[in-house]
């Protein structure tokens, strides 16, 4: 791993659950110590992967990973922010399902190796929002496996709390999924920057990407 590719916030999280780790370790709450483990370890896996296939993925997003997996995991069970904070579920919900619309975006318009203009923007947006609510599907599967084999409480409410989890994620990929779309269109809604510069650092996973038209139309 690139240590030098890892945000100063992802590195003050690491501090962070290393910390916590050696007190959980200490105290004997070996439930603590597993979470944290998790954590760290989600918390690792994007800087893996853009190592092993040589990707720059733009710091802000990575330092954006690595807080939602702290928010969730370490914040969020250890420290109880769920029932602390009402909006707390909600807020990383939310802005994790933008960033997985952002992120489905990226991948079909790699699979079109950046011809914007061979690639329909309906289609785009859509597999893009196909793409983020599987993701945030899969998540709930993973807190249910959770609490099912270790006895955590990820769910909260069970039921209740899948739906409106699954309601925020869907609103979630549908705003990152519709930035991907008018970004295609010439239009920028305030998202488009960070899909701006993921293109830019890997011009070479998007061959036959073309200039945009200065009108910010499409030909």
């Amino acid at each position: 791993m690139n240590f030098e590719r890892v945000p100063y916030l992802t590195r003050a999280i690491w501090g962070i659950l290393a910390i916590a780790f050696g007190v959980a370790l200490a105290t004997g709450l070996w439930a603590n110590a597993f979470v944290i483990i998790t954590a760290f370890a989600l918390t690792t896996l994007p800087m893996i992967f853009s190592n092993r296939f040589q990707i720059q993925v733009p710091l802000s997003f990575l330092a954006a990973i690595s807080l939602f997996f702290f928010g969730t995991l370490f914040l969020g069970e250890i420290f109880d922010f769920y029932n602390k904070f009402w909006w707390w579920d909600v807020l990383l919900h939310g802005s994790s399902a933008v960033g997985f619309g952002i992120i489905g975006f990226l991948f079909v318009f790699y699979l079109f190796q950046g011809d914007r203009y061979d690639a329909p923007p309906w289609a785009l947006g859509l597999i893009a929002f196909s793409v983020a609510l599987s993701i945030g599907a899969l998540w709930e599967i993973f807190e249910f496996v959770m609490d099912q084999t270790f006895g955590l409480n990820m769910q909260k409410s069970g039921l209740v709390d899948t739906m409106w989890d699954l309601i925020v994620d869907t609103l979630g990929a549908s705003l990152g999924a519709i930035s991907g779309f008018f970004w295609l269109k010439g239009h920028s809604l305030g998202l488009s920057g960070m899909i701006e510069e993921f293109i830019q650092n890997n011009r070479a996973l998007f061959k036959r990407l073309a200039t945009r038209p200065k009108n910010g139309k499409d030909d």
